[in-house]
């Protein structure tokens, strides 16, 4: 052989190897994502497990405040719904109405001190509580894995085995500016 065919050779194997590279970082990319949305789902699954015991233990000393009530179970189950779709634009649209909610039931309980006092109702919202900072930690991650995986996508020469094998960018979960604004916690007091 000559030194021309190493030489060769030697490109396409290095150009080879270069590509399943690229191949296996794009499947990687694509599983983590996948798991951090999984991380999501598992912690809002909880989470949804564990708001009727709260709504339950409200409903013994508010029953006049069902409006409330009715605004956390509803929110609840959109929630629900777009997890199971997988839609990611309406979980986000969801998880507000219910953190929006689950804002307005903590204020209202506010005006009750015996439920306050109950053991079970404090349990409950110190687990909801940690429910949803853990779910905005997962959020965070599962954002950062989708823009690992959008920029890997986009970016030359990667766009070329990325669209070469069809792996597809994700969606950021992202909220309306209406949602980002501050809560006005003296508005819920009121309520």
């Amino acid at each position: 052989m000559s030194i021309a065919t190493f030489v060769f050779l030697g490109i396409f194997g290095a150009l080879f190897l270069y590509a399943v590279t690229m191949y296996n970082n794009f499947v990687r990319l694509k599983n983590n994502v996948a798991q951090s949305w999984s991380n999501i789902d598992v912690l809002m699954k909880q989470r949804h497990d564990e708001l009727p015991k709260l709504v339950e233990a409200c409903k013994q000393y508010m029953k006049h405040e069902r409006g409330v009530l009715e605004k956390v179970t509803q929110a609840r189950a959109a929630v629900s719904q777009a997890r199971e779709a997988g839609d990611v634009a309406a979980v986000g649209a969801a998880e507000t109405q219910l953190r929006a909610g689950l804002m307005n039931l903590f204020a209202v309980a506010e005006n009750y001190p015996e439920l306050r006092a109950n053991e079970n109702f404090q349990l409950l919202q110190n687990r909801i509580s940690q429910l949803e900072a853990q779910i905005a930690d997962r959020r965070e991650f599962y954002n950062d894995s989708v823009n690992a995986n959008n920029i890997r996508i986009e970016t030359f020469p990667d766009n070329v085995i990325a669209t070469l094998f069809r792996f597809e960018q994700k969606p950021l979960l992202r909220f309306k500016e209406s949602e980002l604004k501050d809560v006005n916690v003296k508005a819920l007091f009121n309520t």
